[in-house]
């Protein structure tokens, strides 16, 4: 923090007191309370009664829960590895080839394209999504059935076998325009010189790629896989609206399970302890990726 000449700086912490008591009101207090929930067999009515370790050891065997972090994997690598390897590949092929032989508005165009689902509201984006794979008169069954291919119509967001396919096809629609900004706009302080001679002397696209793009977004592709990973870990909104978890357990998600228990099956102490569980493993995913990008940065320094 910047100091005036002749003003000590113990006058500048009366300026951190309201953002201070905005934290300890909307994150820290919150917080502990959920945790000391988690040690209680609170049902939203009468006053927390302490159950010590119970939530937890019961979280240890419920079948469900496991399940649901499993559901978490399969999330992240449809909003985390799918969108980086495609947007990585999306990125520079429009920054290094449609921009060079079509113009910069025709590579804004498609940025902006690949960007648009992520200005829709989480909400207009499942219902759009569910309109086109609903089995009644969706979208897709529709386009099956006029091209022959009717024997193939299918509940795709409501059968087992399909559910958690099409949600992480929607989770990839979704997300993919997010890595796609940011690698364009990390790509934007390559010097354009570098493609130039590495094309002088030969490379191809794919050389380029690997010897140029990669190595100079590297700190984009940390911060993209870091974010990503969170969104994925606490992804809500779209399970909710389009298949609430099911059917049976096939798409359920840790925050979606602690949201039935939290609203539904009225255990707000389980839930909490789903909620605490999960912010745990978010601070350690957090903390290992920071630590990572540190290592890699370092090495690069040397």
């Amino acid at each position: 923090m910047s100091r005036i000449p002749g003003n000590p700086s113990n006058r500048f912490w009366l300026y951190l007191v309201p953002g201070l008591i905005m934290l300890l009101w909307i994150i820290v207090i919150p917080a502990c309370w959920n945790i000391y929930l988690s040690f209680t067999n609170y049902r939203g009515i009468k006053p927390p009664v302490w159950a010590g370790l119970a939530n937890w050891s019961r979280l240890m065997k419920d079948s469900t829960f496991w399940v649901s972090f499993r559901n978490s994997v399969w999330m992240i690598i449809a909003m985390v590895v799918i969108p980086i390897l495609i947007g990585l590949i999306l990125a520079s092929l429009i920054f290094d080839v449609v921009q060079k032989k079509f113009g910069a508005k025709t590579a804004s165009t498609l940025r902006a394209v690949y960007y648009f689902p992520q200005l829709l509201p989480i909400a207009v984006a499942s219902l759009v999504m569910g309109w086109i794979f609903r089995p009644e008169n969706g979208a897709l069954n529709a386009l099956l059935k006029d091209i022959g291919l009717g024997k193939f119509q299918h509940n795709w967001l409501g059968a087992p076998d399909t559910a958690l396919i099409f949600l992480m096809i929607i989770m990839i629609w979704i997300q993919l325009g997010y890595p796609l900004i940011i690698f364009m706009s990390g790509l934007q302080r390559v010097d354009p010189e570098l493609y130039e001679a590495a094309s002088l002397d030969g490379a191809n696209w794919w050389q380029r790629f690997l010897a140029i793009t990669l190595p100079s977004i590297k700190p984009e592709i940390f911060v993209v896989a870091l974010t990503c990973t969170i969104a994925a870990l606490k992804v809500f909104g779209p399970v909710y609206m389009l298949t609430k978890g099911g059917p049976g357990t096939s798409t359920i998600v840790p925050s979606y399970y602690s949201y039935t228990q939290f609203f539904q099956s009225q255990q707000v102490g389980y839930g909490a302890a789903i909620a605490t569980a999960l912010t745990i493993l978010i601070i350690i995913v957090s903390i290992a990726f920071t630590a990572v990008q540190q290592k890699v940065e370092k090495e690069d320094e040397e």
